[in-house]
């Protein structure tokens, strides 16, 4: 069964919310896609408080939804795992998004109106609520990324992206092991230095209402230090990652 349009994304900590995000972006898939198969992967993060609970509770109520369970490996770690779901039953396309309720699903219409012009289309947040700690890292990681890379992606990290299901196949394959702090900076590095048109399209983002910020303080300078670092050694596989990537997929008999 051909499924046209996985929405992945990753939970943790967000019992307050996470039923409504839930309904919102399940809503969206039956709303635009009713004739067509889609599903929504949940991949909850070895959550401390209720958040794999309500999941199963909830589960009987939305037949497109899947609920992963894994330990707390980090929000890379999950959305990897949630890309991975996603690739295995063989999605056409795959949307991830995040369980915070910080974007709304009229947005994702923008990234879909793109996906015959790129595998691999990215959100950004002009106006973004977050903490200031999250800030900082953004803007960190954009000069790394161009110091080390000569590219430039304003939003390089954004959890809203659309990407053709064969071609997230090709770039899980060249994701570096073990996962990176902060896979979807990898994922976007590696498109656009294949020559992809990221678009970069402009979107809404809410003020958190719900659950609370896990980099603070002293963390922030450690994600800093490890993420740099993994960008850098990153560079020296980077040439010939492209060039895989760059390959013409097979055609099917």
């Amino acid at each position: 069964m051909s499924v046209l349009l996985s929405i992945v994304m990753p939970a943790y900590n967000e019992e307050a919310c996470i039923a409504d995000v839930v309904a919102m972006w399940s809503s969206l898939l039956t709303k635009q896609f009713p004739t067509e198969t889609t599903r929504l992967i949940v991949v909850n993060d070895g959550s401390r408080d209720r958040t794999g609970a309500i999941l199963d509770e909830i589960k009987p109520d939305f037949p497109n939804l899947i609920v992963v369970h894994q330990p707390n490996g980090g929000h890379g770690n999950a959305v990897v795992n949630a890309y991975r779901q996603a690739v295995a039953i063989d999605s056409e396309y795959v949307f991830q998004t995040d369980s915070d309720d910080q974007f709304v699903p009229e947005d994702f219409a923008k990234l879909w109106a793109k996906r015959f012009d790129t595998p691999f289309v990215l959100g950004c947040r002009e106006v973004r609520y977050d903490a200031l700690a999250r800030l900082v890292i953004t803007r960190i990681l954009r000069l790394s990324i161009f110091l080390i890379y000569g590219t430039y992606i304003k939003d390089s990290n954004i959890p809203f992206r659309l990407i053709r299901g064969s071609y997230l196949k090709k770039l899980l394959a060249q994701l570096p092991t073990p996962t990176p702090f902060a896979p979807n900076i990898f994922l976007a590095v590696m498109a656009k230095k294949a020559g992809n048109n990221l678009f970069n399209i402009p979107i809404t983002h809410k003020e958190r209402q719900t659950g609370t910020v896990s980099i603070l303080k002293w963390k922030l300078l450690k994600v800093c230090f490890q993420s740099f670092k993994e960008l850098a050694q990153f560079r020296l596989d980077l040439g010939r990652k492209v060039a895989a990537l760059r390959k013409p997929e097979p055609v099917a008999a």
